[in-house]
C-alpha cells in the first residue's frame, strides 16, 4: 500500500497496478537469463573470432577447389577424375594433416596460458617434423592411387585418371603438412585477422596460374594439381616471413632448435588421437564420393556426388571455425 499528499494536505492511499517487487524479480530473472543461459559480450567475441577463421580455412579449401572446377571444363571424364582425386586428397591427406596439427591446440594454447612463450616455437617444430614423415608415407600410398581405386571396384579410366591428378599434388601435400601447423601456431595466440589477408592472397593469384596453366599451356588437365602445389607453395614463405618479422612472435619464434626433438613423442601421442577423430569427420563426408563409382555410370555420378560434397564441406567449415574459437578462446 503507498500514500500520496496532495496539495491541500490531504492523504490518500492506494494500491500500485503493476507489482513493484515483482518487477524487480523479473529484472533479477532477465539478468540470470542473460548471464547463464547466453552471454552476448562472449558470443560476440567469440563470432569476431571464429570469423576471420573460418574464411583463412575456406580460401585455402578454394584453391584446390578451384583447379577442380577449372579441370571439369576439358571433359566429364576430367571433371570425374579431379573431383575423385579431391576426395582421395581429403581423406588421406588433408584430414591427416588437420588432425596432426590439432595437437598443437592443446601444447601452444598450454604452453601460451602458462607463459611459457618459447615454447610454442618448439611445439611447432615437433608437429613439422611429425607431419613431414606423415607426409612422405602418403606419397608413397598416393603413388599407388590407381591399383588401389581398382581394388575399391571404381572405374579403370576413372582411376587412372584419378592417379595421375593426385601424383602432381604430392608438393602440395607437402606444402599442407607445414601450413596447418603454422595456422595452429597463430591461432592459438588469437592471430586470426592477418591470416585472412595471407590466405586471400594466394587464392587470387591461384586463379591466375590455375587457368594458364590449363588452358595456355601444354599440360591441360595436369596444370590442375600442379596449380595447387605451387600456390599452396606460396603460403609458406608469406606466412614464415610474418612470423620472423613481426614483433609480436619474438617471444614465441625464437629460431630453430634441436630441443624440438625432445617433444615429438609427446605430440605424437595428441596427434595421432586428433587425427583419428578429424579423419572420421572426414571420411563420413567422403565416402559417399567412392560409393557413386559404383553407380551404373560412375562418370556422371561419381562428379555429382563430389559437388554436393564440396558444397556440404564448405557449410562444415563454418561449425568447425565456431567449434575452434571455442576450445581456443577459452
Amino acid at each position: 500500500m503507498l500514500k500520496s499528499r496532495s496539495l491541500d494536505g490531504t492523504v490518500t492511499h492506494f494500491t500500485p497496478l503493476l507489482d513493484v517487487s515483482h518487477h524487480k524479480e523479473n529484472t533479477r530473472q532477465y539478468r540470470w537469463w542473460n548471464s547463464k543461459i547466453l552471454d552476448l559480450e562472449e558470443a560476440k567475441h567469440q563470432l569476431l573470432f571464429s570469423l576471420p577463421m573460418f574464411l583463412t580455412n575456406l580460401f585455402y579449401y578454394l584453391i584446390v577447389l578451384v583447379s577442380v572446377i577449372f579441370a571439369g571444363h576439358l571433359g566429364d571424364l576430367q571433371l570425374a577424375g579431379a573431383t575423385l582425386a579431391n576426395s582421395w586428397f581429403s581423406v588421406t591427406g588433408l584430414a591427416v594433416m588437420v588432425g596432426l596439427s590439432g595437437a598443437l591446440e592443446t601444447l601452444c594454447g598450454q604452453g601460451f596460458g602458462a607463459e611459457e612463450y618459447q615454447m610454442l616455437g618448439i611445439y611447432l617444430q615437433a608437429s613439422c617434423i611429425i607431419s613431414l614423415i606423415f607426409s612422405i608415407i602418403i606419397s608413397i600410398i598416393w603413388f599407388y592411387t590407381e591399383p588401389i581405386l581398382v581394388l575399391l571396384h571404381q572405374s579403370q579410366d576413372i582411376a587412372r585418371t584419378t592417379s595421375l591428378y593426385t601424383k602432381f599434388l604430392i608438393p602440395g601435400l607437402f606444402a599442407l603438412s607445414f601450413l596447418q601447423n603454422i595456422l595452429r601456431f597463430l591461432q592459438t595466440q588469437s592471430v586470426v585477422k592477418s591470416l585472412v589477408v595471407f590466405s586471400a592472397i594466394p587464392l587470387l593469384v591461384h586463379i591466375f596460374i590455375a587457368y594458364a596453366l590449363i588452358f595456355c599451356t601444354d599440360l591441360s588437365f595436369i596444370g590442375a594439381p600442379v596449380a595447387v602445389s605451387i600456390s599452396l607453395w606460396i603460403c609458406i614463405p608469406l606466412l614464415v616471413m610474418y612470423i620472423m618479422y613481426a614483433e609480436r612472435f619474438r617471444q614465441t619464434w625464437t629460431g630453430f632448435s634441436f630441443e624440438s626433438f625432445n617433444y615429438i613423442f609427446t605430440d605424437l601421442k595428441l596427434a595421432l588421437l586428433s587425427a583419428a577423430m578429424v579423419c572420421f569427420e572426414y571420411w563420413a563426408f567422403e565416402i559417399m564420393v567412392f560409393l557413386a563409382g559404383l553407380l551404373p555410370d560412375p562418370t556422371i555420378s561419381t562428379s555429382l556426388i563430389a559437388i554436393c560434397t564440396n558444397t556440404e564441406l564448405i557449410a562444415y567449415l563454418i561449425t568447425y571455425g565456431l567449434s575452434a574459437a571455442a576450445r581456443l578462446v577459452s
